[in-house]
């Protein structure tokens, strides 16, 4: 077999690789086909039913997420039967799932890809089921909490535990009706091998996972999305800062694929951002004057003072009396200006990085 062919995707023919998905040649195609559950990341599981296509010679309709690409292949991604079975899966979801007073899914601070999908797709107004999904027992833990009412068991949070952190703090637990995310003997997070990291409420499609500092239900269309680099580490992992009438509610991965993070933080990075709104936090460089007290200063003149105080020690005691710290923190370009600048500049080799060996 040829490492590409050609397969027939709603009367079109498209070009697909040797080992690709039908989901992955109608999403470079350009067609769309919902889903709940897929992840790139992830292995493929077909929990979630949404990407239901309809394939030539099969009697049932496949898993576009996992159905294997073939020379030949005819696929309807907008038949009647697969638009019948969206119709239906969409009103199961909605008899069984917490609603917002519009009938639909809760707008919730993450998104909610359910909520968008059933805005998109005709349903019918079933019978709500109660039949409430167990919940896991108090947990101290200050960043993670879930709320099963939301929950759809697509199991991506547990999958992403499992194979992209290799954690495996969570899992399904129970059966039928009584399904749930839980945790071994229902501990809670602090209590098993979870690291804390968020990537469970990042991948969660209804918001059932959520953050507990931030705000539970704000549509996502009223953040401003800022772009920047975390700066607990010298990794370089890029975050998403999510502003929300000034202020900084919470912090998101940028999608899998676009940054050196490939969508993954760790509890720091996606967590520990309170500090940018604290009451103690310096706002303006601070001089110390005359008198002994410290008083606000311009950028400029916080400057000059430093560098007039290292050259004051330079001219008295000679270079070598100086000494230069910088930090993994910084960039590798910002690490070498603070090097040259000690020996370029002071003419001393005195100069040390936290990470250095």
């Amino acid at each position: 077999m040829s490492d590409s062919f050609d397969i027939v995707l709603n009367g079109e023919r498209h070009r697909a690789r040797t080992g690709e998905t039908v989901l992955r040649v109608a999403q470079r195609a350009g067609v769309h086909i919902p889903t709940l559950c897929n992840d790139d990341r992830l292995d493929a599981a077909g929990c979630c039913r949404a990407c239901l296509v309809e394939i030539d010679g099969q009697r049932r309709l496949q898993p576009s997420c996992a159905w294997k690409a073939a020379p030949g292949q005819v696929v309807h991604t907008e038949s009647p039967k697969v638009r019948r079975h969206r119709e239906l899966l969409v009103s199961l979801y909605m008899a069984d799932h917490k609603l917002g007073p519009d009938g639909l899914p809760l707008h919730t601070t993450q998104g909610n890809e359910l909520r968008a999908w059933a805005e998109a797709t005709p349903h019918k107004k079933l019978t709500q089921v109660h039949a409430p999904r167990a919940a896991r027992g108090p947990d101290a833990n200050p960043y993670v909490a879930y709320d099963p009412a939301l929950c759809i068991l697509c199991a991506k949070c547990t999958r992403y535990c499992d194979e992209i952190e290799a954690v495996n703090a969570i899992a399904l637990s129970g059966r039928g009706s009584e399904t749930t995310i839980a945790t071994a003997g229902t501990r809670g997070l602090l209590d098993t091998t979870c690291e804390l990291c968020g990537g469970c409420i990042d991948v969660c499609p209804t918001g059932a996972m959520h953050a507990k500092q931030a705000p539970r239900f704000l549509a996502k269309a009223v953040f401003e999305k800022v772009r920047t680099t975390c700066n607990y580490c010298g990794v370089g992992c890029q975050i998403d800062l999510n502003v929300h009438q000034g202020k900084v509610v919470q912090v998101t991965a940028p999608p899998p694929g676009e940054t050196v993070n490939d969508g993954n933080l760790c509890v720091k990075g996606r967590f520990a951002y309170e500090f940018i709104h604290h009451q103690d936090r310096l706002t303006t460089p601070l001089v110390r004057r005359a008198d002994g007290q410290l008083h606000p200063a311009t950028w400029q003149e916080a400057l000059d003072t430093a560098a007039k105080g290292l050259l004051r020690v330079k001219d008295k005691h000679g270079p070598d009396a100086l000494g230069f710290v910088s930090s993994s923190r910084c960039t590798n370009e910002e690490n070498y200006l603070v090097q040259k600048l000690a020996r370029a500049a002071f003419g001393t080799n005195n100069v040390h990085q936290c990470a250095a060996t």
